[in-house]
């Protein structure tokens, strides 16, 4: 472990001259893993920050946003979810909100580095709070070869948490892989995965060209927003396919409360009444995907 005590700026850039800064207090943790660079940071305004490849992926103070909208809003479209498949996702954030749903039997979490489910156990443990229970099956490897083996029709939802697509997450985003996911899913499953920032220039086409080709695959594929400060832009993105329930009309706002009650009052951000108005997007992200406004 590399651990500093002298305080310093850290700053992940989005551009080649912008981006966020933190007030880096102490270095907590700092290794190469076998597939990236993990670390740990106390920064002065968002408590522990977690660092893959110098890439923000998550920070104690607004995590539950990231967690919560990309697990929450399809569980509360599904009529009776049972079976759930986490590709990514090693901190245990996503893992501990579907828990929440006592209605779930199993879960599947496929993360390819034991470095970050470790360091998540250690430094975040609010975040990681659900990897042991018993519902959960850990399993280390590649996300993409996991699906492609997967039995057809047996998970009512996959949650894509990964992260950016480069390197060896590639092949998260790719055609084949978003193939597999159809295949797994039960006649009314539910694929969500994260799609980067809208606002960020960089992505605007990669998340335009994954919507079009959900579409090809899917009854219906609508991205939902969500904002997160620490993320590229404060802007993010989920899309949200699915094989037979619309995302806004076939939600019934009574039953998701229902459901949401025994533990609504640990929930951050969303909620029921929210979820029909985060698929309302502004104009010019359904200009670049092409919806007519």
């Amino acid at each position: 472990m590399d651990a500093k005590q002298h305080a310093f700026a850290f700053t992940e850039y989005w551009e080649a001259q912008s981006g966020i800064s933190f007030g880096v207090e102490e270095v907590l943790y700092s290794r190469q893993s076998e597939y990236q660079h993990v670390r740990v940071l106390q920064t002065d305004s968002f408590g522990r920050l977690l660092t893959l490849d110098g890439l923000v992926m998550l920070t104690e103070r607004d995590e539950f946003v990231y967690h919560e909208m990309i697990s929450h809003p399809a569980l509360c479209l599904l009529k009776d979810p049972k079976r759930v498949l986490v590709v990514g996702g090693g901190d245990g954030g996503t893992v501990r909100e579907i828990l929440r749903h006592q209605g779930i039997e199993h879960v599947d979490l496929v993360e390819i580095d034991q470095m970050v489910i470790d360091v998540s156990r250690e430094f975040f443990p609010a975040v990681s709070s659900a990897l042991d229970d018993e519902r959960l099956s850990i399993r280390v490897e590649d996300g993409a070869a996991f699906v492609k083996n997967a039995p057809s029709g047996h998970y009512d939802l996959v949650v894509v948490d990964s992260t950016d697509p480069v390197g060896f997450a590639e092949a998260l985003f790719g055609e084949d892989f978003y193939r597999d996911c159809l295949r797994v899913l039960t006649d009314d499953g539910i694929m969500v995965s994260q799609t980067e920032s809208p606002f960020d220039r960089t992505f605007q086409e990669s998340i335009r060209a994954a919507n079009e080709f959900l579409e090809s695959l899917f009854k219906h594929v609508e991205l939902y927003l969500a904002y997160i400060p620490t993320y590229p832009t404060g802007m993010w993105s989920f899309t949200m396919a699915s094989k037979q329930l619309h995302p806004v009309r076939d939600f019934d706002a009574t039953s998701a409360g229902q459901r949401l009650a025994p533990f609504a009052g640990e929930l951050g951000y969303y909620h029921s009444e929210l979820h029909r108005a985060m698929f309302v997007r502004p104009a010019f992200v359904d200009r670049f995907l092409g919806r007519h406004v």
